[in-house]
C-alpha cells in the first residue's frame, strides 16, 4: 500500500489559528484607511485651494489689479475669476471658479462675505472641513483644514 501526502488535521488548525492572530492583528490598521484617505483629501483641496490663489494672484498682477478690492467698480476678475487684493474671493465666483471640481465634488457647509467653508458631500463627520478666508488688505488669504483627526 502506497503512503499518501499529505497535512494533517492538527497541522491545518494550527495553521488556520495562526493567520486569525494575524487577521486580528492587522485589521485595525486596515480599518483605519477611510478616515485616512478623507483627512488627505482635505488636505489635497487645501492645497489646490492655496495653489489657484497663487495662480490667480500672479495673473492678477500681470494684469495690473493685484491692488483692487472686490467693492471697487466693476469688481476685478482674472480670467473670470473675482478677486479681491488680488486672491480670488470666497464664493462660487471667486474660489470655486479657480479650482477646478470644486463645486462637483465639495458641498459648501457655510458661508459669509469673506469666507467659505467645504465639507464631503455625504458620509463624513461634519466637523472634516476646509475654510477658505479671502484676503484681507492684500495679505494671501488664509486657508485652513479642520477636523482632519476626526473624519
Amino acid at each position: 500500500m502506497k503512503r499518501q501526502g499529505g497535512f494533517t488535521l492538527i497541522e491545518l488548525v494550527v495553521v488556520i489559528v495562526i493567520l486569525g492572530i494575524l487577521a486580528v492583528t492587522a485589521a485595525p490598521k486596515f480599518l483605519n484607511l477611510q478616515s485616512d484617505a478623507r483627512a488627505s483629501s482635505l488636505q489635497g483641496l487645501k492645497g489646490a485651494m492655496a495653489g489657484a490663489a497663487g495662480i490667480v494672484y500672479g495673473k492678477a498682477a500681470i494684469d495690473g489689479v493685484e491692488q483692487a478690492e472686490k467693492t471697487a467698480q466693476p469688481a476685478p476678475e482674472v480670467d473670470d475669476i473675482t478677486t479681491h487684493f488680488g486672491y480670488p474671493t470666497a464664493n462660487a465666483s471667486g474660489i470655486e471658479a479657480a479650482v477646478v471640481g470644486l463645486s462637483d465634488d465639495w458641498k459648501v457647509s457655510s458661508s459669509s462675505d469673506s469666507s467659505i467653508t467645504y465639507t464631503f458631500p455625504t458620509g463624513a463627520a461634519t466637523t472634516c472641513t476646509v475654510t477658505y478666508n479671502e484676503s484681507v488688505s492684500g495679505a494671501a488669504p488664509v486657508i485652513t483644514a479642520a477636523g482632519t483627526d476626526k473624519c
